[in-house]
């Protein structure tokens, strides 16, 4: 079984999730990506979001929310994502930037245009009664 290890900013709005769509892709995903070599959680969610929304997460504020694993989308059966979350708070103004095409406020009714490894934290999230 191979994983991908990836990293998700979690940042909510009036019980909504803020999804980031790639150009020439079909579903929404939570913004964060893939760590570099010998890179830390904190370095590498900060270097993905000011490359994706051109924000800065403040340090001082990443809190862990939880780990979850799922089915890659696209990638051959048994290659599982596994995505370390975290939330933060952030200054600057949200923009799309590098692969980045939009970016949206979502809703747990909004699960048919997100990743497999996403439902599961949408689906948490309205657990906590954090998500609508």
């Amino acid at each position: 079984m191979k994983i991908i290890d990836k990293l998700a900013w979690i940042e909510i709005k009036d019980k909504t999730i803020l999804s980031t769509i790639s150009k020439g892709k079909q579903k929404y995903y939570i913004p964060g990506g893939k760590r570099e070599q010998g890179e830390t959680d904190e370095q590498a969610l900060c270097r993905e979001i000011k490359e994706e929304l051109n924000v800065e997460l403040r340090k001082d504020t990443l809190q862990y929310l939880g780990t979850f694993e799922a089915q890659a989308d696209s990638h051959a059966e048994g290659i599982i994502v596994k995505m370390t979350c975290y939330t933060a708070d952030y200054t600057g103004a949200l923009a799309a930037s590098a692969e980045i095409d939009h970016f949206r406020w979502l809703s747990s009714a909004d699960k048919d245009k997100i990743s497999e490894v996403d439902k599961l934290i949408f689906d948490y999230l309205k657990e906590q009664d954090l998500l609508a």
